[in-house]
């Protein structure tokens, strides 16, 4: 892969960066004040430098051969190829350590410029290696992808400051809490906003998960006409960190599956209910056919979003796809699967490449899709939505959600067994945001997976006419 020249400016600038701000502390040198005592003979060097050393053998001026010897990494002066006494003819000369520098010569510069170099390029590299489950030749065994997150972990430590803690609902300093709410085992708040028929009289109860961007406001947008026909209620809630719903430093696709069935039996929802799931909200789908699936009654998924290193997509296709997308994009996915601990630093960094999805500036190639968002953010919605989701703070909210859909995922959802209850994925064939050509793989592995691929049609799915009310009708006529 080669590497886009924004990305070569962007290597040269985070490593002058580092370089500025990763200097390791000044050494203690030998007979400088605060310095250890010089104890061993020494001499001095053109460069003003001491080295200190250590004789053995026979005498110098007796000796026949002469040789210096040099240490290993741990060592010192005293260490030698210990040759017996009785057979040595030569005279040894240790080098000093190599921390052993004169008072008037600076300590050495660390050279982070090589370091982070490397590491960038490992990061760049990495989604060629990583993706899907078979590796090319030359990438066969290679340790790129867990080496790479072992960088990010390392400039984590050295430079980059912990984002700032969110701003909980309902404590001092926090947003207040609007919404009910229900009170999880671990001790968070979930808030959701209920719509369609009174519970009490449903006939179908589904929990609905938002996606990236969302809330619990959001829905496929069915008429009430038909949601009151068929009977519907339906419960929307923030996910975890979103809107009023308490932060979990520890989500992940199994906590988001589990939040969805703490929620149903807080509202007494039965033992079985329906999953709808949108967008990236749709891994809270994936995690309740993996970990509940005795209790999930039917599921559908609208556009949801994939992520390039499930294990099963082949690796050719995966990566070509990966490298379709925006260079911020593929530096945001990059970011979020090697290395979350600098994810907060990098997309809060002006002149590194970004998520164009968090700015609202993907290209998007159906019209309708374009109209939309042109239209939310001439008018303000698309900040507003933003306020809302992200008030308790931009980390446990967007870029949370980022760590959760690209890291690592405990399962790969095309290794899944049949569940009990019918599964329905709706695609455009316009998606700019996910790429159709993934999504119908996943419905060629999974041969219990009902597809529906909406001609012409992009990835904002709850617009378009109509296909709320089809949404229900199809998933409860198989039930």
């Amino acid at each position: 892969m080669v590497t886009p020249a924004p990305a070569t400016v962007l290597l040269g600038s985070l490593a002058g960066w580092l370089s500025r701000v990763a200097d390791p502390p000044a050494p203690t040198v030998c007979g400088a004040p605060g310095g250890p005592p010089v104890t061993a003979p020494r001499v001095t060097l053109r460069d003003g430098r001491h080295l200190a050393y250590c004789e053995s053998g026979v005498p110098r001026e007796q000796a026949k051969f002469k040789v210096v010897f040099s240490h290993g990494f741990t060592g010192s002066r005293e260490d030698s190829v210990r040759a017996t006494q009785s057979r040595v003819s030569s005279k040894w000369l240790a080098a000093a350590s190599r921390g052993s520098l004169s008072p008037r010569i600076g300590p050495p510069k660390p050279n982070p410029i090589a370091l982070l170099c490397a590491a960038m390029e490992l990061l760049c590299k990495a989604p060629v290696l990583s993706c899907g489950a078979r590796r090319s030749a030359a990438a066969a065994g290679s340790s790129m992808g867990p080496l790479a997150g072992a960088v990010g972990r390392w400039i984590h430590r050295a430079a980059v400051k912990p984002p700032p803690p969110p701003r909980i609902c309902g404590t001092p300093g926090g947003p207040p809490v609007t919404a009910p709410r229900v009170r999880l085992s671990d001790g968070r708040h979930l808030a959701y906003a209920e719509s369609g028929a009174r519970k009490e009289e449903a006939r179908y109860k589904v929990v609905f998960s938002h996606g990236f961007t969302g809330s619990r406001l959001d829905d496929i947008r069915a008429s009430p006409e038909v949601a009151e026909e068929l009977g519907v209620y339906m419960v929307g809630f923030d996910r975890a960190g979103y809107g009023e719903s308490d932060p979990n430093p520890n989500r992940s696709v199994k906590s988001a599956a589990l939040d969805v069935e703490e929620l149903a039996d807080a509202l007494g929802l039965g033992p079985k209910f329906y999953v709808i799931g949108i967008s990236l909200g749709c891994h809270a789908v994936w995690g309740a056919l993996k970990y509940i699936p005795e209790r999930i009654a039917g599921a559908a998924m609208m556009a949801p979003v994939v992520n390039h290193w499930w294990p099963s997509f082949p690796a050719d296709l995966a990566a070509e796809v990966y490298n379709k997308q925006e260079v911020g994009d593929q530096w945001a996915l990059r970011v979020s699967h090697h290395a979350p601990g600098i994810l907060h630093w990098w997309m809060d960094q002006s002149w590194l490449p970004t998520s164009t999805v968090v700015a609202g500036t993907t290209p998007l190639p159906n019209k309708r899709d374009a109209n939309i968002r042109n239209m939310i953010k001439a008018d303000g919605t698309f900040e507003k939505k933003k306020e809302l989701a992200t008030q308790q703070g931009i980390h446990e909210s967007y870029y949370r959600d980022m760590m959760v859909m690209f890291g690592k995922w405990e399962f790969d959802p095309m290794s899944l067994p049949k569940p009990p209850c019918p599964v329905h994925i709706w695609q455009g064939d316009e998606d700019g945001l996910v790429p159709v050509v993934l999504q119908r793989y996943i419905a060629s592995k999974l041969s219990w997976v009902n597809y529906h691929e909406l001609s012409e049609t992009g990835h904002f799915l709850s617009p378009v006419p109509g296909l709320g009310d089809t949404v229900l009708r199809t998933l409860f006529s198989q039930s």
